[in-house]
């Protein structure tokens, strides 16, 4: 089976925006109001890439980085974390990258990413109430507790 130049240049790409999102993760982290929250821009070539090659690599891209990072640099946060980061790019991912595919202009970018920041949200609400108390070992009443003051 011969693979065309487009699809190496294309697995290439792909390849080094995972790289790239590595090593962001390594070099930038910025703490959120729980210990356990932190921001890294990793998602930022994984967002280059669905734009570029379509959701479904977007997909790949952020299955690749989240257990690429689980394993090395966030090694700590084990499984949970690795499934945390899958659940939460992978929804930012599918709802950006299907908007802007569907719309293909910087407006459909814009409103790509807002929706998909949007379903981050909602997400990680979601995910955090049920992964939190397994991670922290405590009841799901002291995480609402945590998140609402």
């Amino acid at each position: 089976m011969k693979k065309s130049s487009a699809d190496i240049r294309k697995l290439t790409t792909m390849a080094m925006l995972c790289a790239v999102s590595i090593v962001l993760v390594y070099a930038i982290r910025i703490p959120m109001f729980l210990p356990f929250l932190e921001y890294d821009p990793a998602d930022i070539p994984i967002l280059i890439g669905t734009f570029l090659f379509g959701t479904k690599a977007g997909l790949i891209l952020t299955v690749a980085v989240s257990l690429l990072q689980g394993l090395t640099v966030s090694s700590a946060a084990g499984v949970v974390g690795i499934t945390m980061h899958i659940f939460a790019t992978g929804g930012f991912v599918l709802a950006s990258g299907m908007v802007y595919h569907r719309t293909h202009s910087k407006k459909g970018a814009i409103v790509g990413l807002a929706l998909g920041g949007l379903t981050r949200i909602l997400m990680m609400i979601a995910w955090n109430l049920i992964f939190t108390p397994m991670f922290m070992k405590i009841p799901v009443e002291e995480v609402i507790k945590l998140l609402v003051p």
